[in-house]
């Protein structure tokens, strides 16, 4: 019975992660478009991409990205709902607009290299391998992987629990840079699916995080001329 109650509580103290069943409508999307999404599309390519080497060694910071939005995303989960919303309006507000992107106008690109007439062969090869498997060359812009990168290195910024830890705003940032480059240098993706996912960065900033960002400076400002309130 004490479990049961002790179980109870703990939902009840975290029921705002509800909104994180929006990841179930995320996946049933993204497979449907991974599924239909094959020959047909728009070639997405710039010259910068041919000046840009395959190295299979980017694949560890690629594959800490699933590490760093999940642990970001729970941590504000369990400590700062106002975070958590905003972290989370940030990124799936992205997402959607993404899905909307390769809805109506399906895209992919021909970069991937062909990993057996590399001649060689390791463990970081092997891991890209099982990426290019399951992961088709579809529905890249705007990059997912970069926007909620850049998405999570925001939310952890202007959090105000961790603004001031230096170390962590750097490495957030480092990682952020290395998962964006990985992208590119695995021939996951266009240069052009970066620029793209830094736009709509850019949008959704503004959207989610600029009007709360005002209302604290005009509250800060009205407190500075009545101090009494």
């Amino acid at each position: 019975m004490k479990l049961l109650k002790n179980f109870t509580n703990l939902i009840m103290k975290y029921k705002h992660g509800w909104i994180l069943s929006y990841f179930f409508i995320y996946i049933l999307w993204f497979t449907y478009l991974e599924r239909t999404v094959t020959t047909k599309f728009n070639p997405i390519y710039s010259r910068l991409d041919d000046l840009i080497p395959f190295n299979e060694v980017f694949i560890i910071p690629y594959f800490l990205w699933f590490i760093y939005i999940a642990v970001t995303v729970a941590y504000f989960l369990v400590t700062s709902k106002q975070d958590f919303y905003r972290c989370c309006a940030f990124l799936f507000s992205g997402m959607t607009v993404c899905l909307i992107v390769y809805t109506l106008w399906p895209n992919g690109h021909y970069l991937r290299v062909d990993l057996e007439q590399l001649g060689r062969s390791n463990i970081f090869i092997d891991m890209l391998a099982s990426i290019y498997s399951f992961d088709t060359a579809t529905n890249v812009f705007p990059s997912i992987h970069v926007l909620n990168s850049v998405g999570v290195m925001i939310a952890i910024n202007k959090s105000e629990k961790l603004h001031n830890i230096i170390w962590l705003q750097w490495s957030a940032l480092i990682l952020t840079v290395l998962i964006c480059l990985s992208t590119v240098f695995l021939k996951q993706h266009s240069i052009m699916d970066i620029f793209g996912a830094l736009v709509l960065s850019v949008i959704l900033y503004a959207v989610v995080y600029v009007p709360n960002r005002l209302r604290a400076t005009a509250k800060t400002s009205k407190l500075s001329k009545n101090p009494g309130i």
